[in-house]
């Protein structure tokens, strides 16, 4: 059996092969799911001294996209992400821990319309390997729930029925390619 290359090394996020995306419910019944179509970000892993691993994510906001444009241009506008204002969404984590093989907890500061709060996300890691175009990619997967309104998204309407327009619970998911920095040799 063929040894798994190391995760140990420097990784770009891919983001033609990466999707930070979420997903909530619409007027109490249906779940809208969205994704950021702009993505940048690395991650230093260092299986030897984990706390020494460290990832930074950045989103353009405005390139939020749930495949309607009307909806979309209302989550750029001030009611939700006010893009004009506040054009990225940032993570960096300040502790990464092993917990499983193969299954970390990224904790960090996510920063959404100038609001930070600290947030621990669980991400698996799904597989490293080389692709047929000789690149070594790593793959991570995981989610997490937030509340919406801790960063300053109040917007929503009341529904005749009872409820809301708007779920305030927001489930933020990683599917994650990252790619080995140029110059480092798989192990």
């Amino acid at each position: 059996m063929r040894e798994r290359p190391s995760l140990s090394g420097d990784w770009a996020i891919d983001p033609q092969h990466t999707r930070i995306g979420f997903s909530a419910r619409h007027a109490m019944i249906t779940t809208v799911r969205g994704s950021f179509n702009d993505v940048a970000g690395r991650i230093h892993a260092d299986l030897e001294d984990v706390d020494a691993s460290h990832v930074e994510v950045t989103l353009r906001a405005a390139s939020i996209d749930t495949r309607t444009p009307q909806r979309d241009e209302h989550l750029r506008s001030a009611d939700f992400l006010d893009v004009e204002h506040h054009p990225l969404v940032t993570f960096v984590s300040s502790r990464v821990e092993e917990i499983e093989d193969d299954a970390f907890l990224v904790t960090g500061d996510l920063t959404i319309r100038d609001v930070t709060r600290t947030m621990s996300i669980p991400i698996a890691l799904t597989g490293v390997r080389t692709d047929a175009f000789g690149v070594l990619r790593a793959g991570f997967e995981g989610s997490r729930k937030v509340d919406r309104r801790d960063f300053g998204l109040e917007w929503n309407m009341p529904l005749d029925a009872g409820g809301v327009l708007v779920s305030e619970r927001v489930t933020l998911e990683f599917e994650i390619s990252a790619t080995r920095a140029q110059g480092e040799l798989a192990r």
